[in-house]
C-alpha cells in the first residue's frame, strides 16, 4: 500500500481539459466526471495536495468561437465563464465523495466562488482541500495552459500534470501517423528544438524558466494519476535535463 513516504510528489497542479468532462451526448458527462473524481479522490487520500486548473473545451473554445459578430476578447471571456461551470461541477462531485474542495476564480463571480489569490490557495491546500482554479488567468488571449503554468508556479507545485486525450508526447500526431513514437522523457530544449506541441509556448516557457517539470499523460488509463504521483514512468516527463 502506498504511504506518504513513497510519494514522488506531494503537491501537484493538475490541468484538466474541458473535454475530460464531456460524454458523447453532454458537455458534462456523469461517467466522465465520476472517473475524474475517483482519480482525484485517490490522490487526495494519499495525502497529496491537489490544485486543479480546468479548461472549457467541452463547451467551446474562444479561438474558434470568435467571428465577425463576437470579438475574440468576448469569446475568451465566455470561455472563462464556462471554466467556472466546470469547476463548480467538479467541486460538488468531489464533495459528494467527501473530498473537501474550493473553487477559486480569476474573474469576479461573487457569491459563487472566491477570487483567486495565492494566500487563499495555499491555506486551502495546507488544510487538506482540493483547490480548483477557474476563470483562466482572468485575461483574454491567454489559454488555460498558461493559467496552469502560472498557478503551478504560484502554489509551488512539485510538478504540472497535464491530462490529455493521448498517453504522452509523440514525435508526430499519433492519430494521423501509425508510426508515431512516444517519448518517455524529454528536456525542455529537445521539445523546443523538435517543435513538439506540449502546450502553448507561453505556458511551456514559464515552466522551463521556473523549473516546473511537466508530465503529460492520459487520465483514461486506469491508475495513471496514482502512477504519476509515486514516480512511475507514466506518459512523458519534460524536465530541465537528463534524468541520470
Amino acid at each position: 500500500m502506498t504511504t506518504p513516504d513513497t510519494l514522488k510528489h506531494t503537491r501537484v497542479l493538475l490541468k484538466l481539459s474541458g473535454e475530460s468532462f464531456q460524454s458523447e451526448d453532454s458537455p458534462l458527462g456523469t461517467n466522465a466526471i465520476a472517473r475524474l473524481v475517483d482519480d482525484i479522490a485517490n490522490a487526495h487520500a494519499l495525502g497529496v495536495q491537489v490544485a486543479i486548473v480546468v479548461g472549457a473545451g467541452n463547451f467551446f473554445r474562444g479561438a474558434t468561437l470568435g467571428n465577425v459578430s463576437i470579438r475574440r476578447s468576448t469569446a475568451d471571456q465566455m470561455g472563462m465563464i464556462a471554466t467556472v461551470i466546470n469547476a463548480l461541477a467538479l467541486r460538488d462531485a468531489l464533495e459528494s465523495q467527501h473530498v473537501p474542495a474550493r473553487v477559486l476564480s480569476a474573474i469576479p463571480v461573487g457569491g459563487i466562488a472566491e477570487m483567486a489569490n495565492h494566500q487563499s490557495a495555499m491555506d486551502h491546500l495546507q488544510s487538506g482541500r482540493v483547490v480548483i482554479f477557474s476563470g483562466g488567468t482572468g485575461n483574454p488571449f491567454v489559454t488555460t495552459d498558461s493559467a496552469a503554468s502560472l498557478r503551478g508556479i504560484e502554489v509551488e507545485a512539485d510538478i504540472l500534470l497535464k491530462a490529455t486525450q493521448v498517453d504522452g508526447i509523440y514525435d508526430k500526431d499519433p492519430k494521423k501517423h501509425a508510426d508515431a513514437v512516444r517519448y518517455d522523457h524529454l528536456t525542455f530544449q529537445q521539445a523546443v528544438r523538435d517543435e513538439l506541441a506540449i502546450m502553448d509556448l507561453t505556458a511551456f516557457y514559464q515552466c522551463r524558466d521556473h523549473n516546473l517539470p511537466i508530465r503529460v499523460f492520459s487520465l483514461t488509463q486506469p491508475g495513471a494519476l496514482r502512477g504519476a504521483l509515486i514516480g512511475k514512468a507514466v506518459g512523458t516527463l519534460v524536465t530541465q535535463g537528463d534524468l541520470s
